[in-house]
């Protein structure tokens, strides 16, 4: 059975589930009922960057059967990051409460939402974290937990970061705090923005926690993650700290 939300979330709170797509069906086909049982209120968003196994076409059909159910489609495989842009921009302009992001393939398990949602009265960010007590990881080798650790201490030491969890994007935020950043001037556009978000958001004086998540490994298709990503990552991770231009404060009257 799900566990009980906390009860200082209001009725009135309007959450937002969003997930970035592609190649997603047979994983979408079961995440979204996974997620309305975990979350009954929530709304969900896809934002798919026109997949060709037509899952963009499956959430078509069921945003005509339920209002609930929000879609974006992209023209062309655009990135992760500016997938996220356009999920927070959306949970902006709708003006929801709170904004969980979490991937499309059931490695965050739709059990924890309402873990995430239970701390989500008392931080702007709480992420779902693999590396606090508690966290665990099935199913990856030697590999995976070199590239993955090594790319959080590397944020930790480069943007400041306390969380221990900085590259998963099972998160929710509060999107008030989201409001108050230029998101369109965010400089990584893969895997790095799960960091750069953090950054952000920390520049802001957001407050933080993570609650332990078990991450499990993908049930259909690959994972679109490698080496080449991580170093990208870890080369716009570097260059944060230094920019020049300023994404962290929306412009006045900014959309």
């Amino acid at each position: 059975m799900p566990a009980e939300l906390d009860t200082s979330i209001s009725k009135s709170d309007r959450i937002l589930v969003t997930i970035c797509t592609y190649n997603e069906r047979e994983n979408i086909e079961q995440l979204l009922p996974e997620i309305r049982r975990y979350v009954p209120l929530a709304e969900i968003l896809v934002v798919d960057d026109s997949s060709p196994d037509g899952t963009g076409d499956y959430v078509k059909v069921l945003t005509d059967q339920d209002s609930r159910i929000h879609l974006i489609s992209r023209e062309g495989k655009l990135g992760l990051g500016t997938a996220t842009v356009a999920a927070f921009e959306f949970g902006i302009a709708g003006g929801y409460d709170f904004l969980i992001n979490m991937d499309a393939d059931f490695s965050h398990p739709p059990r924890f939402l309402p873990d995430l949602i239970a701390q989500a009265p008392n931080y702007d960010v709480v992420i779902g974290s693999r590396y606090v007590p508690g966290g665990a990881i099935q199913g990856w080798g030697p590999k995976r937990h070199l590239m993955s650790r090594g790319i959080n201490l590397y944020a930790r030491l480069f943007l400041g970061l306390k969380t221990r969890d900085n590259s998963g994007s099972y998160r929710c935020y509060r999107v008030s705090q989201l409001a108050r950043v230029d998101w369109r001037q965010s400089r990584a556009r893969g895997y790095a923005f799960m960091e750069e978000i953090l950054f952000r958001l920390r520049r802001i004086g957001a407050t933080f926690t993570e609650v332990p998540i078990q991450f499990e490994e993908r049930r259909f298709g690959e994972t679109k993650i490698n080496w080449k990503e991580a170093v990208s990552a870890g080369w716009v991770i570097a260059r944060l700290p230094f920019e020049t231009s300023d994404a962290t404060h929306r412009p006045k009257g900014g959309g």
